[in-house]
């Protein structure tokens, strides 16, 4: 294998010449950079990251995980971590969990293994390798960082929005159309995202003083369980008018149940979903629905990452706006 004196040699520049086209091209001249460029090119030349990395301690990579890469609520988040990890020098190392414990351990033991500087999980499980990180660093330390599920008690700084509050302002907006029996489908209540939205949900539901007339049904977050959770609420004999669910892809199974069973949206049942992702506006009818602003999360999750990695003190946790977009499914209530 050809290593870094060859090619400091057959471009005619010293070997540090050659180590700064590789790491910070920027800094070095033009013409320099096409000759090391050019003679990389004709050795066939790859760089020792190995040994790079025990130069500097630093691997330049994060961790991601996501528990169901599916799930297009995690695309802009994804593609705002990617960017701002690529602007800092970082490259991103991504994993689907799917949900699995184990997955998410093996991901988390990189750490460990010194193969990735930070990990950014955006589930609301922290793993155990992670957990025994966190708990031999001083507070704050611990290079890993949350994304969406908030949750204190894990030490874990993390970027997320007030789900509580944008659960109580669709219940609002809800009840100041005149709705009165609304029915709710819950994400998995392990979920500290989802209990938060319960608790704000519930909370509108006290101060209307309209509790009595408040259904929970709980879903997975997929189309599926928003679909047989629509029937489960439209079958009992006195239906809701209004359908709050807490993320957009159940609100599409709402949809596709209100569809069969001949009831028009908003004439006859009212809609509110959550995330507003890329198609809510493309339903028939465009959905109203909490936006979440994604991409700035995944923003965020870095900026709070690198702040741990340069010794910048203890980043306190980030709560972003939410906005509650109001499109036509929803309405005063019908005949239902």
């Amino acid at each position: 294998m050809p290593n870094i004196y060859e090619v400091a040699k057959r471009a005619g520049v010293s070997t540090a010449t050659v180590s700064r086209v590789l790491s910070q091209p920027d800094v070095v001249a033009p013409d320099t950079r096409r000759r090391v460029m050019a003679a990389v090119e004709r050795l066939g030349y790859t760089p020792n990251a190995a040994a790079t990395n025990l130069r500097t301690l630093r691997t330049k990579k994060f961790v991601v995980t996501v528990p169901d890469i599916s799930n297009p609520f995690f695309s802009l988040i994804l593609q705002g971590i990617e960017e701002t990890a690529q602007r800092e020098g970082y490259s991103v190392l991504l994993g689907d969990t799917q949900h699995d414990e184990r997955r998410e351990e093996r991901y988390a033991l990189m750490l460990r293994r010194k193969e990735a500087d930070g990990l950014i999980f955006l589930g609301h499980r922290l793993p155990k390798e992670a957990a025994a990180l966190v708990r031999s660093m001083p507070a704050g330390r611990a290079p890993i960082v949350n994304g969406c599920e908030f949750s204190p008690r894990l030490g874990i700084p993390s970027v997320h929005i007030d789900n509580a509050t944008a659960a109580s302002d669709a219940m609002d907006h809800l009840y100041r159309l005149g709705h009165r029996r609304i029915g709710i489908v819950t994400g998995p209540l392990v979920s500290p995202l989802s209990r938060d939205r319960l608790r704000g949900a519930t909370a509108r539901a006290k101060k209307a003083g309209a509790e009595r007339d408040f259904t929970v049904m709980n879903g997975d977050f997929s189309i599926e369980s928003g679909a047989l959770a629509a029937e489960r609420l439209l079958g009992r004999k006195e239906a809701p008018t209004a359908i709050f669910c807490f993320n957009d892809e159940m609100a599409m199974g709402v949809i596709d149940t209100a569809r069969r069973r001949k009831l028009r949206i908003p004439d006859d049942l009212s809609l509110v979903g959550f995330d507003d992702i890329r198609f809510a506006r493309h339903t028939d009818p465009p959905l109203t629905t909490v936006a979440q602003p994604m991409r700035q999360i995944g923003e965020g999750t870095v900026r709070l990452l690198l702040e741990i990695l340069q010794g910048n003190g203890s980043p306190e946790s980030v709560t972003l706006p939410h906005t509650l977009v109001v499109r036509s499914s929803t309405a005063p209530p019908g005949r239902l």
